[in-house]
């Protein structure tokens, strides 16, 4: 079952994001807070939206963080996946694939003209992600500025 995310899966989501940065390599770079993220999701003014994946046992086994982005060739929104993530022992059972097809049923329900989401190259979800029809973007290199060098900017040094 997917169905959108409530207060009470924020611990849930919490630990899969700590489960998700360790399968990445990046542990220690997963250092939100149960905090950040109900303020994020479920504050006066949501900044991301989130979906969960619940096995038949009433689990919570995966779930989806998204935002919308702005396609100014299109002008309409569209979804950024920030995160997707099934816990192991759950993969193989059409979670991640029912949550990816719960984000695109509100693209088209609303309008949005596109689906968007980076993946490690060497993650293995990549051959799963091609056989729905998705494809990559070799051509777009990702940048991004944190910490020091966004100060940096900032303070127009």
């Amino acid at each position: 079952m997917i169905r959108p995310a409530t207060r009470s899966d924020v611990p849930a989501i919490l630990a899969m994001i700590a489960e998700l940065a360790e399968f990445e390599k990046a542990p220690q770079e997963a250092v939100a807070t149960a905090g950040q993220l109900d303020e994020a999701l479920f504050g006066p003014n949501p900044a991301a939206y989130a979906h969960v994946a619940v096995d038949s046992a009433g689990e919570t086994v995966g779930f989806a963080l998204w935002f919308l982005n702005f396609s100014t060739w299109r002008g309409v929104h569209g979804i950024y996946l920030e995160d997707l993530y099934v816990r192991p022992a759950a993969r193989g059972g059409g979670h991640g694939k029912a949550l990816l097809r719960e984000l695109a049923r509100i693209c088209v329900e609303r309008g949005y003209a596109r689906l968007d989401w980076w993946v490690l190259d060497w993650n293995p979800a990549r051959a799963f992600y091609e056989s729905l029809g998705a494809s990559a973007l070799t051509e777009w290199v990702p940048y991004r500025l944190t910490d020091d060098a966004l100060a940096a900017l900032a303070a127009g040094e």
